[in-house]
């Protein structure tokens, strides 16, 4: 049987998106209606408009020489019961993050976010304050683990460690996460839904009872951000397998963990780079 979750409550149900600059009420119907078709691997709604939820799931697999700005994206209906719903669209500052992480038991925040027409997660992890400390119930930190691709083999790939020294290489206290499940490239969000994975708690070990999870709605796949691994997944338009750094697919339907993106933070904002783009290949 399938995990309970509900959406949180949004102000209204107001269908109209007169100044919301297309963005759409979404609920668990509506998410779904936006994904992939299993089959066809199409959008099954029409666009919502230039910076609509279908351009978001499309994505774009280049900067273009744009804004390297990640932005947030802000779900209509969600302004009162995200930390960031004032903040649609608007330039990502990692001092954002740490005025709301200060507010959480945790020490964890996050949002969700648009780089170049693709979406992404955020997530702060107070991986420098609690490095040098015992793991311990609520004091989250950057842990790297074995990675084993799920593609009929369930192979050794690689060691999160390995990132260290590359551009993929955490700093910050921040990461940036390509936001596409690796089941059917639906959205998971942050902190968007009731539900236990997405309550207010950590636990190290990367272990699925923890809450602080990016979760999918659509078909209730998992992910802990705080725990990093190399992993490897298949080119949807050639066959071909890549490797990348990734975080802990912990449950559910997915087969392998979810990429991270390079970035820097650059007078507070936070850029994210287009170093390496394989991690983008499996839903293009």
């Amino acid at each position: 049987m399938g995990r309970e979750f509900k959406l949180r409550p949004a102000p209204g149900d107001d269908d109209s998106d007169s100044g919301n600059e297309g963005r759409s009420l979404i609920d668990r119907r509506r998410f779904n209606r936006y994904a992939f078709n299993a089959s066809a691997g199409v959008i099954t709604m029409a666009s919502l408009g230039s910076i609509g939820f279908a351009s978001m799931l499309m994505g774009q697999a280049s900067t273009g020489g744009g804004d390297s700005a990640v932005k947030y994206w802000v779900p209509m209906g969600s302004e009162d019961t995200v930390w960031y719903g004032a903040n649609h669209l608007k330039t990502m500052k990692k001092s954002d993050f740490e005025s709301e992480a200060a507010k959480s038991s945790t020490g964890m925040a996050g949002a969700q976010g648009l780089w170049s027409g693709l979406p992404v997660n955020v997530v702060y992890v107070p991986h420098d304050e609690n490095a040098g400390t015992p793991l311990q119930m609520d004091k989250p930190r950057m842990q790297f683990a074995d990675g084993y691709t799920d593609l009929g083999t369930g192979k050794y790939v690689g060691h999160g460690d390995e990132m260290l020294g590359t551009v993929f290489e955490p700093h910050d206290n921040l990461l940036v996460i390509f936001s596409r499940c690796p089941h059917l490239c639906c959205i998971p969000g942050w902190q968007l839904v009731a539900n236990p994975n997405t309550a207010d708690n950590w636990v190290p070990g990367g272990v699925d009872t923890s809450g602080n999870k990016l979760f999918c709605i659509c078909h209730s796949s998992r992910y802990d951000p705080t725990v990093l691994e190399m992993n490897e997944n298949r080119n949807r338009s050639n066959g071909e397998t890549f490797q990348y750094f990734g975080i802990l697919r912990t449950g559910g339907p997915a087969p392998v963990g979810m990429p991270l993106i390079p970035f820097e933070v650059n007078a507070d904002v936070i850029e994210a780079l287009p170093d390496y783009m394989d991690w983008y290949t499996y839903c293009d």
